[in-house]
């Protein structure tokens, strides 16, 4: 559990521009991987939708639900 309480110790550090660096750099990655590797790019979008919502659940459930 050692691991765990040292990240959530540095996590509570971050400010809010840098957990919006954090996703940007998650994008830049994404376009990087899609100029890398163009067969991404044919893949139904619905995908990525599935995928972003299925993400987004736990997120969810964590600000509006758990106590």
């Amino acid at each position: 559990m050692k691991l765990f309480e040292w990240v959530s110790y540095r996590v509570k550090k971050l400010h809010w521009i840098d957990i919006k660096l954090i996703v940007i750099t998650g994008i830049c990655t994404g376009l990087i991987l899609a100029k890398l590797i163009p067969s991404l790019l044919t893949v139904s979008i619905w995908w990525f939708v599935a995928i972003t919502v299925l993400c987004l659940l736990r997120i969810y459930y964590v600000i509006l639900f758990k106590k």
